[in-house]
């Protein structure tokens, strides 16, 4: 791994970096190699340098200079990672929002990153239009495809993006300075307005290079991924990993259980990157005769998390070697790993990355000890690896850098031998009967149960001075499991004081654009009157 990495030709590591060299670097070496392959649409790394150039001097003939924000709605597609390196060839800042957004969490994403010009696809252009009269600041709407219904006058231009691809395929002057933005990725928001999360293209390259260090592959491999490219995750661990070891990425539209392994065999994936969930998922499903044929195929599985039972489930069942990724971090800075092949203790998420200072704190900022769990804490020991901060959101930046640390908001531990162990979220944390209780734990142990597809566990409002515990849950479709008959089940997999008092099942449980549940509005509920009270049964919970 080092030696594809470190050997890049122009690089020379310690050095920082960005997409924007890493990928005129790896054209120089293999321009005619595949680069991207969308669902079988395959761009040379040469060709793809071309798109981007062509699209930077359009942008720039449209006003765009270095520093200023665009934005875009994109599903998983070329134009997407053309957009991005286009930008950052021009040092101006790519805001890729979440396909999911609409309404005012579109609204208010928008407005906030200051774009003056918004990229999306026709499918999403709708949405546009229905928050236009509160988006003053767009003077121009360019849309991929035509809009069903047409164009209504929303006070903005509205043009074919097919109109401002260019044609001047000429390199760019400079290169970005490392430290310039490369991007804005908005936090998800569970507790307040979402913010935007100021990137550095040299940050970009650091998260790449760590988790290289973690699962690594080379020139000959071809990483496939479903993950949307308007995450860290895709751009940095899938498109910027592929561009540094001069490989070829393989990006799905979307994810699906029944077509991963058709294509797996048709991309010739040797690594996936994916999220611990999605690994479950496929650890769990039926045999077919794809994954039969690409039994050993896949090398490495990049993700967290992965339990010890579903790796082992893909090293015998599917030939893996490597699975997980062994990193703990937010999209602010990924501050733990381990190199491949180093002994991880289960359930830990490595040692501290050279580059950062990682400390665990109380709160009142003094340091624990190994052994004892408290907030995350970090600062970097380079320049440009961490996010310059939230965007137009000088004090919320302020509240997360107290006594010059970032707080992280989680709470973790480190072992007398220098592993870390993510323990849970600051704010879902639980005290309960003089124990702490991690609600991370207890979801990943009721989703355990055959009849449970979606849990969030949360404190409500005791008035004995600690918290109680509620479970609320989303049955799979058609189960007629009850409240009682869970939490007599739980009673033998929990520990007695994470027993919950309350459960309650919903059809569908609150949750933000991302996904994530909205646990904040589940405790503002508290005890509704759909609740099951445990006092209200024969339920006898011992020690």
């Amino acid at each position: 791994m080092s030696k594809d990495i470190d050997s890049a030709p122009g690089w020379t590591p310690g050095l920082r970096d960005t997409p924007v060299a890493s990928l005129a670097r790896a054209v120089l070496a293999h321009p005619d190699k595949i680069l991207f392959d969308f669902s079988g649409e395959k761009t040379t790394y040469a060709e793809f340098d071309a798109l981007s150039n062509r699209m930077a001097h359009a942008l720039q003939a449209l006003g765009v200079k270095a520093g200023a924000t665009v934005t875009s709605l994109f599903d998983n597609h070329l134009d997407a990672v053309v957009l991005w390196i286009a930008l950052n060839k021009l040092s101006a800042v790519s805001v890729p929002l979440n396909t999911a957004l609409k309404g005012e969490f579109l609204r208010h994403q928008v407005a906030d990153s200051g774009a003056e010009i918004v990229v999306c696809d026709a499918a999403y252009a709708p949405r546009l239009f229905e928050v236009a009269g509160h988006l003053q600041g767009i003077r121009r709407l360019l849309v991929r495809g035509v809009v069903e219904n047409g164009c209504p006058d929303v006070g903005f231009a509205i043009e074919s993006l097919d109109d401002h691809r260019g044609h001047d395929t000429t390199p760019l002057a400079e290169l970005p300075d490392p430290a310039a933005l490369n991007a804005l990725i908005y936090t998800s928001g569970t507790t307040g307005p979402s913010k935007g999360c100021m990137i550095s293209g040299n940050q970009m390259c650091h998260v790449a290079r760590l988790l290289l260090r973690a699962a690594p592959f080379g020139p000959n491999d071809v990483l496939w991924t479903p993950l949307p490219l308007f995450h860290m995750n895709a751009i940095a661990t899938g498109v910027v990993s592929t561009l540094l070891v001069g490989g070829t990425i393989s990006i799905a539209p979307r994810f699906s259980v029944s077509g991963f392994w058709p294509a797996v065999e048709a991309s010739g994936a040797t690594v996936v990157s994916i999220l611990g969930a999605l690994g479950t998922l496929l650890a769990q499903a039926p045999d077919n005769d794809a994954m039969r044929r690409c039994f050993g195929q896949i090398h490495t599985v990049k993700g967290n998390p992965f339990t010890e039972d579903i790796k082992a489930i893909w090293r015998t069942r599917f030939g893996s070697r490597h699975i997980g990724s062994n990193a703990y971090g937010l999209t602010e800075a990924l501050i733990t790993s381990v190199p491949a092949g180093e002994p991880v203790p289960p359930g830990s998420s490595g040692r501290c990355a050279p580059e950062f200072d990682v400390r665990i704190f109380d709160d009142q900022d003094n340091p624990l000890p190994p052994g004892q769990a408290g907030e995350v804490v970090c600062r970097p020991l380079h320049p440009d690896i961490m996010f310059k901060g939230y965007w137009r959101r000088a004090e919320d930046t302020q509240k997360v850098m107290g006594n010059m640390w970032f707080h992280t908001g989680d709470i973790g531990k480190f072992d007398e031998a220098g592993f870390f162990y993510f323990v849970d979220r600051k704010k879902d944390y639980l005290r309960r009967r003089g124990e702490n209780i991690s609600s991370f734990e207890m979801e990943s142990a009721i989703l355990q149960h055959p009849d449970i597809e979606q849990v969030a566990v949360h404190a409500v409002r005791s008035n004995l001075g600690e918290d109680d515990l509620k479970v609320t849950a989303k049955r799979v479709a058609g189960a007629q499991l009850t409240e009682e008959a869970l939490c007599r089940w739980m009673v033998d997999r929990v520990p007695y004081y994470a027993v919950p008092r309350y459960i309650e099942f919903r059809a569908e449980l609150p949750v933000n654009p991302q996904g994530r549940v909205l646990k904040y509005q589940l405790r503002d509920e508290g005890v509704t009157p759909a609740t099951w009270d445990i006092e209200s049964s024969t339920i006898k919970v011992q020690r």
